[in-house]
């Protein structure tokens, strides 16, 4: 992704944020208890959350009792954290760019970004990750991905609109069960700074109407970066396929992946 694409797109999912908090999934439970043998985490565990959104991923490690500093770049997604986080005094909520963030009270026994590393500047994630934890401490990456499986053919059939209505649609994609494993353990490794990366991956649907699907898109950086005519007659070409076609709802499959790796001395 392109460094000017990137930047201006990172800064959209704050433009609605009640509804990415309504409308973007949480994780799996089972992912923050392999997360918490694996780091080690436990109750006064300091954990740095990157790219928090409104707390889908704070909230269980909050439950965990660790110490969590989560941040986010949108001052609005961290205010609605702040509000959905006010139980746990054992979480404060940061509104700033990580690129730029600076600690003023040591290191950390883990860094987690859930749905949200592949936004931070390449150059600086890695590294500065890295600079942030304690010796042995761990980073964790949580990626989420659309593959293969629900109402498979709707998702066949919306190509055609997204191609329709958004011309930088490469023609004929379809899902797969690819999540592109390689190139992430190869970023761990390119920084020389963390020993073996394990990976976990959950498998889990989600049904959502018509009017459901499309408050979950307009999340997306992507959809709402369309022109307002284009994203239009996009929801309007979806909206009839789910409705008139697919009796009303359609069903996705996601994938969340977990990658963690340990600091070396």
């Amino acid at each position: 992704m392109a460094d000017t694409n990137r930047e201006m797109l990172r800064t959209t999912f704050g433009q609605d944020a009640e509804l990415y908090d309504r409308c973007r999934p949480t994780y799996p439970a089972q992912l923050f208890t392999d997360l918490a043998t694996l780091a080690g985490l436990g109750p006064h565990a300091r954990v740095l959350e990157i790219g928090c959104g409104t707390g889908q991923a704070t909230l269980p490690l909050a439950r965990l009792g660790c110490q969590v500093v989560a941040m986010d770049l949108s001052p609005d997604l961290a205010a609605v954290a702040r509000r959905n986080l006010a139980p746990f005094p054992n979480v404060s909520v940061v509104a700033a760019a990580f690129e730029e963030w600076q600690p003023s009270d040591g290191s950390f026994d883990a860094v987690l970004s859930a749905t949200a590393f592949h936004w931070l500047d390449p150059d600086v994630r890695m590294i500065k990750a890295a600079d942030l934890l304690r010796p042995g401490g761990a980073l964790g990456i949580v990626s989420t991905h659309h593959i293969a499986g629900g109402t498979t053919a709707f998702f066949a059939d919306a190509q055609r609109c997204y191609e329709r209505f958004d011309p930088t649609t490469p023609p004929g994609m379809r899902l797969t069960s690819d999540d592109e494993t390689a190139e992430e353990a190869a970023e761990f490794d390119r920084s020389a700074r963390f020993g073996p990366v394990e990976f976990r991956r959950y498998e889990w649907q989600q049904t959502y109407t018509a009017h459901e699907y499309l408050d979950l898109l307009m999340t997306y950086s992507g959809h709402r970066a369309l022109a307002p005519r284009a994203r239009t007659g996009l929801f309007a070409c979806l909206a009839h396929l789910i409705d008139d076609v697919y009796d009303g709802e359609i069903t996705k499959q996601y994938r969340n992946r977990l990658a963690i790796a340990h600091k070396t001395p």
